[in-house]
């Protein structure tokens, strides 16, 4: 038969949440990082072609 869980306290639940969302903003740092060095062309991890009109 099943048994109901054991209710997470609000401390817990809040340390995970935090941890969440800094997992998000610390991907959106990268993210925007890497698209600034793209942009300046100092990116050492990408090549990228450029095309010139």
């Amino acid at each position: 038969m099943a048994v109901p869980k054991k209710r997470t306290s609000i401390s817990k639940k809040r340390i995970r949440k935090n941890i969440w969302k800094k997992k998000g903003s610390r991907a959106a740092l990268k993210a925007f990082s890497l698209a600034t060095s793209l942009f300046t062309g100092n990116s050492k991890s990408f090549f990228v072609q450029k095309i010139s009109n």
